[in-house]
C-alpha cells in the first residue's frame, strides 16, 4: 500500500546569493527547510491513512524524521565542507531543531515529567542514532552528479524501521514500503537541493521544482 500527495515547495535561495553566510546563518536556515520537510512528511503520513496519533507518538514520528533529515544533511556538508566548518554547521543545525522541536513539545506535552529538557533528549536520540546512519553509504548510481549525499537502500530501510515503532500495529507492515518507495526519496531530494543552494555563494536560478514562496 502506498500513496502518492502533492509535493513539498520550499524556498532555498539566498537574497544575496554572492555575499558569504556563517555556519549558523547556514545551519539557521536549513534548520528551517528541515522542520518543515519533517513535518510535511508527517503530514503526508496521515493523509495517506497511516494513524500517527496525537501526543507522543506524533513527536517520537517527528524526531526521527528529523535525526534521518539531520544525517543525510550532514552526510551531504562531509563533502563540501572542511571538518571544522562542518562540526560548527551540524552542531549548530541539531541545535536549532532542538529548540524548534521543544518548543513544539513543551506547548503540547507540557514539561517532561523527569525535569529534564525536551532539547537534551533530541541531542541524546541524534548522538545515539546517527553511529548508525553512518554505517550505510550513499546510492552511487542516484548520486552519479557527486553534488549530494544520496542514501542508499540500507540507509533508507533503517529510517523506515525506526519509524515502525512509533505507529500503531495495524500500520507497521506498510511503513517501510511508504517511506522507502515514496516519503523518504522526496524529503532527501528536498533537503539535498536545499543544502546546495544555501552552500553555495553563485547566484543561482530558482528551478521550477525547488523554489516556490
Amino acid at each position: 500500500m502506498t500513496t502518492v500527495l502533492p509535493r513539498l515547495r520550499i524556498k532555498s535561495h539566498w537574497f544575496k546569493a554572492g555575499a558569504p553566510k556563517s555556519a549558523e546563518q547556514q545551519a539557521s536556515a536549513m534548520a528551517f527547510i528541515v522542520w518543515r520537510v519533517a513535518q510535511n512528511m508527517l503530514k503526508r503520513m496521515r493523509g495517506s491513512t497511516f494513524d500517527v496519533a496525537a501526543g507522543a507518538p506524533y513527536f517520537a514520528f517527528l524526531r526521527e524524521v528529523l535525526v534521518f533529515l539531520i544525517a543525510v544533511v550532514d552526510r551531504t556538508a562531509y563533502t563540501k565542507m572542511d571538518a571544522a566548518a562542518r562540526t560548527g554547521f551540524t552542531t549548530a543545525l541539531v541545535l536549532h531543531c532542538a529548540d524548534t522541536l521543544a518548543g513544539n513539545e513543551t506547548d503540547l506535552l507540557g514539561p517532561r515529567s523527569d525535569g529534564a529538557r525536551w532539547q537534551d533528549s533530541f541531542i541524546d536520540l541524534v548522538n545515539d542514532v546517527s553511529p548508525h546512519y553512518a554505517e550505510f553509504g550513499a546510492d552511487v548510481a542516484a548520486a552519479a552528479d557527486g553534488e549530494a549525499f544520496i542514501p542508499d537502500f540500507g540507509f533508507l530501510r533503517y529510517f523506515g524501521s525506526r519509524l515502525e515503532p512509533t505507529l500503531p500495529d495495524r500500520d507497521r507492515r506498510w511503513v517501510l514500503d511508504q517511506v522507502m518507495a515514496i516519503e523518504a526519496p522526496e524529503a532527501v531530494d528536498i533537503v539535498r537541493s536545499a543544502i546546495l543552494d544555501l552552500l553555495s555563494t553563485e547566484a543561482r536560478k530558482p528551478s521550477r521544482r525547488a523554489s516556490m514562496s
